[in-house]
């Protein structure tokens, strides 16, 4: 992934289409009277411009230093002037706050009477979309006209207005409540990452349900629904009950598929809840279902009225990408999925300056997976090294550690067992040093450090030995994860029996097959 610039400017620029670029000329060239100006000359040094270089804006002679932070700025704002001019007239909320400015411009004027037909129409329309945030301003504004401008036109106007603010405030409130409960248990999720004992499970339900305790789930509206399907999905993934994500992430997609105007009003929302049901379904090994709704979610990508911008083209490429490799992963088609991966690394860059590189990482892991499930170990390691040597991976230990622990035998299927012998020490440490030695970590470690003292003819008996221990381990609540990281029982078994790991994973796919 390219390093990302630190000038704001200059990565604003570097973000532009051709398309946003020509009109930005056009709009720069009405604001003065000869193109030719200082700001224009700035934009287009930076426009051609590989990294951000002040030295050569300077050598242009364009500008002197103490000037520059302030022709920066100018430019910078009309910029964003111009792509705000230029914003898809089928955006809903630009059209409101269009038609709030207009009403606050024809209040200005004294036009009461023209100002309040618009807020009218307008509010209409927001709360329609369900834009109730937007509605409670408009309803605010006419309030404040009202009380300075008797218009007579509707009997009991006051009333009206009164009821509309405090139905319309109450509603906010609790879709404010529920998104700070999904953000605080978002937080607790980085911070702490997933319960790991019953002590754990009980303070997460018992902050989740203090937080709900007083709502009325069938007075919500579409916001409040979508809040409260996301606040349960986060406390689901916290506490590991992978049914209970599934139930609310499955509420969330249908929510946006029953409301389809909120999929183009909303398409960030749309796209995460997608990705999360997948996720969901990925746990639960639900093969039919993960198909169906992964190639429900790219029709609905391609169809032309799904919105475009770079955002929405970057979560895109990270929800669909992710899920095509957990399909493969989940039916063992590794072999058929290599093509993917050239089409990944050349997505990765173009995306690069949207997406962090945990994202990044996450991609790389995946890509591992898929080698090692083809018996390409060193491809498998080399990518697998590019997770391992990374340090700015603060928020993803989880990935890290199964990183090191897939690398680990990854290196003792290609038999290097000194290269063995130094990660399982450096591993040991790591996981020692991150707090979050589970018993899987232990238990693979412990064995891949004995395996060199078995006799060839008791090896396999010790892999059968591991195989029942882990099966085990795997009906553990605070343990079964680590399994759809890293899926070591089937590897195991490829070992027993002596088969490929792709064919085990394959027969059982076919019997989850749902």
């Amino acid at each position: 992934m390219a390093n990302h610039q630190k000038d704001f400017l200059f990565v604003l620029i570097k973000s532009l289409s051709k398309s946003e670029k020509r009109q930005f000329k056009i709009f720069a060239s009405r604001l003065e009277t000869s193109s030719n100006t200082k700001f224009i000359e700035l934009f287009n040094i930076l426009d051609k411009s590989e990294v951000y270089d002040e030295k050569l804006i300077l050598k242009s002679g364009i500008i002197q230093k103490v000037q520059l932070s302030n022709l920066k700025s100018y430019l910078y704002k009309q910029i964003l002037v111009s792509i705000r001019l230029n914003i898809p007239s089928q955006n809903i909320r630009y059209q409101l706050r269009e038609q709030m400015d207009f009403a606050v411009i024809l209040y200005n004027k004294g036009l009461y009477k023209q100002s309040l037909k618009i807020l009218d129409k307008t509010k209409q329309q927001a709360l329609e979309n369900d834009e109730k945030y937007m509605a409670y301003e408009i309803v605010e504004f006419e309030k404040l006209i009202e009380s300075q401008y008797i218009t007579r036109s509707i009997q009991g106007r006051a009333d009206e207005l009164v009821v509309q603010a405090k139905e319309l405030n109450y509603r906010n409130t609790i879709s404010s409540k529920l998104s700070n409960l999904s953000l605080q248990l978002y937080g607790i999720m980085l911070k702490t990452g997933y319960v790991k004992s019953d002590e754990e499970y009980k303070y997460i339900d018992d902050y989740f349900n203090r937080h709900i305790a007083k709502l009325d789930e069938s007075k919500f509206g579409f916001r409040e629904k979508y809040w409260f399907y996301n606040a349960n999905l986060w406390r689901s993934f916290l506490v590991q009950d992978f049914l209970a994500s599934y139930k609310f992430a499955y509420k969330w997609v249908q929510l946006f598929y029953d409301n389809p105007n909120m999929i183009y009003l909303n398409p960030v929302f749309f796209l995460k809840g997608n990705h999360y049901f997948l996720e969901s379904l990925y746990m639960l090994k639900y093969t039919s279902n993960f198909k169906r709704y992964l190639n429900l979610l790219e029709e609905t990508i391609a169809d032309p009225k799904f919105p475009s911008n770079d955002n929405l083209a970057s979560l895109s490429f990270l929800y669909v990408y992710n899920n095509k490799l957990n399909l493969h992963i989940l039916e063992g088609t590794f072999a058929e999925s290599e093509y993917l991966i050239p089409e990944i690394l050349n997505k990765l860059k173009l995306h690069s300056e949207h997406l962090d590189e945990h994202h990044e990482m996450l991609f790389f892991y995946k890509i591992a997976s898929i080698y090692f499930g083809n018996e390409k170990y060193n491809e498998c390691i080399n990518y697998l090294d590019k997770i391992i040597n990374n340090k700015n991976l603060t928020m993803r230990e989880d990935l890290m550690c199964f990183a090191r622990l897939l690398s680990l035998i990854a290196h003792y299927e290609l038999g290097k067992d000194y290269y063995l012998e130094n990660h399982l020490k450096s591993t040991y440490k790591f996981l020692l040093k991150m707090n979050d030695l589970h018993e899987v970590q232990k238990e693979i470690i412990k064995f891949l450090r004995n395996l060199n003292n078995f006799y060839p003819a008791d090896i396999k008996k010790e892999f059968k030995k591991m195989h029942t221990r882990f099966v085990e381990l795997e009906k553990n609540t605070y343990e079964k994860r680590a399994f759809l990281y890293l899926d070591i029982i089937s590897w195991l078994e490829s070992k027993i029996e002596n088969r490929k790991i792709a064919d085990i994973i394959k027969e059982k796919a076919k019997l989850n097959n749902r």
